[in-house]
């Protein structure tokens, strides 16, 4: 019986940030919590399409990089090689080091080429080149231009002019990963090595030109998709990772779920309703130990440092570890912030945004001993500021700050910290503060709940969920449910 030809994802690294006006590669700046690179690796590691990552590397920081992979567990990475001078020739010994390493008999490899500092790639992009290549022996991946093109010249000392200006409908932007069988771009870099005057900036225009009875198939690809080249482009990086362009992680199987949990310790503040509840009860289904505090269940105010140090406390002394903090505790106020009073400024502040940030600092060390996890919650508020809603939308944009800082703080230790940005959930705080709501507007707090735990149990680090209505729990079913959850103030 054959087997499937291995898809080998080659992630090109070799560049030296001249360009960004860094003293490092710019593939190995941190956004998010992570080095661009890892961000990169990352989505790699978790498509099922690809069998293997090979990383070509400027050869001066091959050690720093293989460090970095072994530190987050890259099991799909298989070496770091040294690129070349050009692009061209970096391709070439990857090309080099993938036949190197081929099994007699083995099927013609797909092999995907993309560049390190596009860190936004999704798993729909990948999946769409490994099934291209089932029918086509080049992909490239493209999308339309939304800016008019120009062709210009250079006149003498006087400047540019324009000399054409090609149909737009026509026109697309290239992006990675470029995708081909391995037999295919091999062959047109053994026919361009024998052209005196073979150059080129990427993969698909070696075939264009040396195979031209080759057809290159265009995948279509993704704004977000962005190549991270120029010091601006650090930022708008860094801002689409915080503005939650991360979906959730695929759900596990029940024996997934099992694995993962059972033994594990987990503490859940604002567990008496809610999301709290629903992660405390599906986390403890699958054999984790649960620690549920909140203030009408156990008296435990989130505001109070002493009290989330006690709970931790009792917490590890029971458990002897704790490998998850949860924190789904704050309060809603609505209203203009010149007709708020003081202590409900200072309640909203100190619940929203102390609370978590004093969590944090006594959950770390617990953290630190298990490689755990620290899961915080942010608002669709935190992304503008809304009328109503200054106290709760800055406070959630300010936890999303957390998040990545503490990522980021906290990588060397081996601590993951993630928020998840919930859209419109059907909890007692909302009922609380709006009433009835459609059920079909609301995701259930069940939904919420399973994504969380996804979270928990994955790799991801520095990173804002989404949680939409499309995901499996689509809606409360029952909006007399609703009603009859007794309100609280403690839960989202």
């Amino acid at each position: 019986m054959s087997r499937s030809p291995r898809t080998v994802a080659v992630v090109l690294a070799g560049g030296t940030g001249q360009r960004v006006g860094l003293p490092i590669p710019k593939q190995l700046v941190k956004i998010a919590g992570r080095t661009i690179l890892e961000h990169t690796l990352e989505v790699f590691e978790a498509t099922a399409s690809v069998d293997e990552v090979l990383v070509v590397m400027h050869p001066d920081h091959i050690e720093e990089v293989r460090a970095i992979i072994s530190a987050a567990g890259l099991a799909k990475v298989t070496d770091v090689i040294a690129g070349g001078s050009t692009r061209n020739e970096t391709t070439c010994r990857a090309i080099e080091a993938i036949s190197a390493g081929l099994a007699e008999g083995e099927a013609d490899p797909k092999v995907l080429f993309h560049d390190a500092v596009r860190p936004l790639l999704s798993q729909r992009v990948i999946d769409d080149c490994v099934r291209a290549l089932d029918r086509f022996e080049a992909v490239d991946v493209a999308i339309p231009s939304a800016d008019t093109i120009i062709v210009t010249r250079t006149h003498g000392d006087d400047g540019e002019f324009i000399t054409d200006i090609p149909d737009r409908s026509r026109l697309r932007r290239g992006q990675t990963p470029q995708a081909f069988l391995l037999s295919t771009i091999r062959r047109a870099y053994a026919v361009a090595a024998g052209d005196p005057n073979f150059e080129a900036t990427d993969d698909c225009s070696v075939v264009l030109r040396y195979l031209p009875d080759v057809p290159v198939y265009v995948v279509h690809g993704e704004e977000h998709n962005m190549k991270v080249t120029h010091p601006v482009d650090i930022f708008i990086a860094d801002k689409l990772f915080q503005l939650a362009h991360h979906t959730a992680p695929a759900a596990a199987d029940e024996a997934g779920y099992r694995s993962a949990l059972e033994g594990k310790s987990v503490v859940v503040f604002g567990a008496s309703y809610g999301i709290g509840a629903d992660i405390a009860d599906m986390a403890e289904s699958y054999g984790a130990r649960v620690f549920r505090y909140s203030r009408s269940g156990t008296g435990t105010h989130v505001e109070v440092p002493e009290h989330i140090d006690k709970a931790l406390a009792e917490a590890y002394t029971a458990a002897g570890r704790i490998d998850y903090v949860v924190n789904t505790a704050g309060v809603l106020h609505t209203g203009k912030l010149a007709e708020t009073d003081s202590a409900t400024i200072e309640n909203a502040t100190l619940v929203n945004y102390l609370a978590p940030v004093h969590m944090a600092r006594a959950a770390h060390r617990y953290l630190a001993e298990s490689q755990g996890q620290l899961l915080l919650y942010t608002s669709s508020s935190y992304t503008r500021g809304r009328s109503g809603y200054s106290l709760y939308s800055s406070a959630k944009a300010a936890t999303v700050n957390l998040t990545q800082a503490l990522a980021d703080e906290w990588a060397a230790d081996g601590i993951r910290v993630n928020c998840i940005n919930p859209e419109r959930t059907a909890t007692p705080m909302r009922t609380k503060a709006f009433g009835l709501e459609p059920a079909e507007t609301l995701l259930t707090s069940e939904a919420v709940a399973r994504t969380s735990v996804d979270v928990l149990i994955s790799r991801l680090t520095g990173h804002v969920i989404d949680v939409r209505r499309q995901d499996p729990f689509k809606s409360v079913s029952d909006p007399a449910a609703i009603a009859a959850v007794l309100p609280a103030e403690d839960e989202i």
